[in-house]
């Protein structure tokens, strides 16, 4: 009798029939493993839990009282004889690739990655198996990404030509990942850096496990915005061009984001500023991280998957298309937790 296959994809999401456990549900569930606390990946309404250390103290802060079990990377446990472990993804503090191993067949959920460590994700491991489930947000050639370096350079001369003027600059930037990085990469000695409440939360609770970032000042109610012009705001994408945001004047804003590498997005969205920075992998960062898991099939999800799934076949994978509710960089632009803390 054939072996059933140890993943199987349904409406409810990601599923191990052997170990009665799901990946990632977007539906309610009994047991679930997370990969990560963005939205679209952790949802609520599951009776148990499960994921990384790092990544508990975001999902208690934004999923209230659950039932959580944490569990440390590189460390396999077994549910009913298969073996379960997770790995660094790379993508945000407590990101995980979830690899799942029964009698030689061996399965990595990656959840949403990039390869490029940016000092704060537990940096991307790759994993041998022979199944690997990849995300595709980015799955096109032109989406490259420069190295961190080089868009904190351009991010600081931006700013700084801006303070010398007199004006404020805003940065839109995702509030749980994406922000942290940027405001690793400021020259502090610029002017001052303020923030939206919902990104100051995610650095609170970041600077709780002990992630060192610079000092901010959080924007309040009764804040003088008059006596911060040439600072630095760091806020979700929904305040620029919001009254919140005109209350500082004269400004300019710019946008941290994978697709501000399409032409006319920084025009759509009439920003002064795009910076192409991405908590997902690029195109060659995509085909690298594949390549080293060793795997021949590959399932390909949220993303340019019909592309991707195209170009792997072509050079000799065994690529299909899974259907799943996860949305990738577009979800996280509203991914601000009821406008407090994502």
């Amino acid at each position: 009798m054939a072996q059933e296959r140890l993943i199987t994809f349904t409406d409810r999401g990601i599923y191990c029939p052997r170990a009665d456990v799901y990946i990632d549900p977007w539906k309610p569930v009994s047991r679930a493993l997370i990969t990560h606390g963005h939205a679209d990946h952790a949802r609520a309404g599951h009776d148990h839990y499960m994921c990384t250390t790092s990544a508990a103290p975001i999902m208690r802060h934004r999923l209230g009282n659950i039932d959580l079990q944490t569990v440390e990377y590189d460390v396999p446990f077994e549910i009913n004889g298969v073996e379960i472990s997770f790995h660094p993804a790379g993508h945000v503090i407590g990101s995980a690739q979830i690899k799942l191993a029964y009698k030689g067949e061996i399965w990595v959920i990656s959840g949403d990655y990039k390869i490029e460590p940016d000092g704060i994700s537990e940096p991307f491991e790759p994993i041998q198996c022979t199944h690997f489930v990849s995300e595709c947000t980015f799955g096109l050639p032109i989406f490259t990404w420069d190295p961190q370096a080089t868009v904190a350079a351009q991010i600081n001369t931006w700013w700084r030509s801006n303070s010398a003027a007199g004006i404020t600059s805003f940065i839109g930037a995702y509030s749980l990942g994406k922000a942290q990085r940027i405001l690793s990469l400021l020259d502090t000695d610029i002017a001052a850096i303020l923030t939206h409440g919902a990104i100051e939360t995610s650095n609170q609770i970041l600077r709780a496990q002990g992630v060192h970032l610079p000092g901010t000042q959080l924007v309040t109610p009764d804040f003088n915005h008059k006596s911060h012009q040439g600072a630095l705001i760091l806020a979700p994408p929904s305040a620029l061009g919001s009254k919140w945001a005109q209350k500082f004047g004269a400004h300019s804003s710019g946008f941290a984001s994978g697709w501000m590498r399409l032409r006319g997005v920084r025009r759509r969205k009439a920003l002064d500023q795009g910076f192409v920075m991405s908590d997902h992998a690029d195109w060659a960062g995509l085909l690298t991280a594949i390549k080293a898991t060793n795997a021949e099939n590959i399932y390909v999800t949220h993303g340019y998957t019909e592309i991707f799934a195209r170009h792997l076949n072509s050079i000799g994978y065994n690529a299909a298309i899974v259907e799943t509710a996860f949305e990738g960089e577009a979800a996280q632009q509203d991914d601000t937790d009821e406008s407090v803390a994502s």
